[in-house]
């Protein structure tokens, strides 16, 4: 079967459905690249941080030497310790610190953790659309095909080849583009929740770690 010969006889219906999946799949793919480049460095500069942070001889050196690392750690180490050293400046100074010292840093520490993993998240919405879309408007394209299919076999009153092979093989194509388009998605998806989810883990691990170490400096 001729494809240049198939589309350049297709309807504007069939045309707009072929150019959705198309700007879907580019979508997806988008979003593959960029979600895992920034995980991979994510986790790579975490790597660097830890080694540079455990290394140091006390907290203050540790939070000197990790300042030019670009790693989602260190802009929660750096945002807890500061909440660390105002704590007794604002203790009294507004409602929402007026509370023990641990409850504060545990406030603080989650706060710095959710600013820095929302971002991770973005994209995963789209995925998930196009996974679960993307079929559909394929099997849209493939009953518009059969339908058209029919049409002509009315209108000559008569089944042949001729009749139905161009409608046919605009719907087994709308098919095929439409799993093409949502296959990749859904595996996306679930690898880069599953991929979220460890660096989650990896930060409360170090969240819990860092919370012992601020709750132990000595107060002024």
């Amino acid at each position: 079967m001729n494809l240049q010969h198939l589309f350049a006889q297709q309807d504007t219906v069939l045309t707009l459905t072929f150019a959705i999946l198309v700007i879907m799949s580019i979508l997806t793919w988008v979003i593959i690249i960029i979600r895992s480049v920034k995980l991979f460095l994510a986790k790579k500069a975490n790597q660097q941080f830890l080694k540079t942070f455990w290394h140091a001889s006390n907290l203050s050196e540790a939070m000197t030497s990790v300042q030019k690392i670009e790693a989602p750690m260190t802009k929660v180490a750096l945002q807890s310790y500061r909440s660390q050293q105002q704590y007794h400046d604002q203790k009294y100074s507004h409602l929402h610190d007026a509370v023990p010292k641990n409850d504060y840093l545990i406030r603080h520490i989650r706060y710095a953790m959710d600013k820095v993993l929302r971002p991770f998240s973005s994209g995963l919405t789209a995925l998930a659309s196009v996974g679960a879309t993307a079929p559909f408007i394929g099997l849209f394209g493939t009953v518009w095909g059969i339908y058209h299919a029919l049409i002509n076999i009315n209108t000559q009153g008569q089944v042949t080849m001729a009749a139905v092979a161009g409608p046919i093989g605009e719907a087994l194509i709308a098919t095929a583009m439409g799993l093409f388009t949502a296959i990749p998605a859904v595996l996306a998806y679930n690898t880069l929740v599953r991929l979220n989810k460890n660096l989650s883990h990896d930060m409360d691990n170090f969240a819990h770690d860092l919370y012992v170490q601020l709750l132990n400096v000595k107060d002024k």
